[in-house]
């Protein structure tokens, strides 16, 4: 798999102490987007799905894993197998992407709603720079959302999570 970089115990992309796998590869180009050069798909450093669940696994403290980007959905065979060795060790399983919820649900591959299954919350939505906030919780712009992926698929349609602080 692609990966633009790996990060140990961020507490800004979730709750909790986060392993952040940052996908290398991005279609969306959003303006602004803070890791521009994820953007470009031969780019970053290959490392093997087992090399990555490796490193997810080094620290006993680690509360979740975070799919990241670039965009995980662009490796949704990868991010899939990383998201499922993060639930058998009883790891949350969080991923930001550029899509919408219904997008994924819609028109994704089987592939991306594979992944999309796997997920416990997604943020979803493209970064839009006239709507950058520091404000809320877990994205970058107000038009994105935090959504209960397993309580989503039950309603079919997407559910949000209140805001935490």
């Amino acid at each position: 798999m692609r990966i633009y970089g790996l990060v140990q115990d961020s507490i800004v992309d979730g709750p909790g102490f986060r392993f952040v796998c940052f996908v290398q590869g991005c279609p969306h180009h959003c303006p602004g987007c803070h890791n521009p050069d994820s953007h470009d798909p031969s780019g970053g450093r290959e490392m093997t799905v087992e090399e990555v669940e490796g490193e997810l696994l080094k620290n006993p403290l680690t509360d979740g894993l975070t799919l990241s980007g670039g965009e995980p959905f662009s490796q949704p065979e990868d991010c899939l197998r990383l998201a499922q060795t993060a639930h058998a060790h009883r790891l949350n399983v969080w991923g930001y992407t550029g899509y919408t919820f219904e997008h994924l649900l819609q028109e994704g591959t089987p592939a991306q709603r594979s992944l999309l299954r796997e997920l416990d919350v997604l943020v979803d939505g493209p970064f839009l720079l006239s709507q950058r906030t520091l404000s809320l919780p877990w994205r970058g712009s107000a038009n994105q959302r935090v959504i209960d992926v397993p309580a989503s698929l039950a309603a079919g349609h997407a559910v949000e999570i209140a805001d935490r602080t």
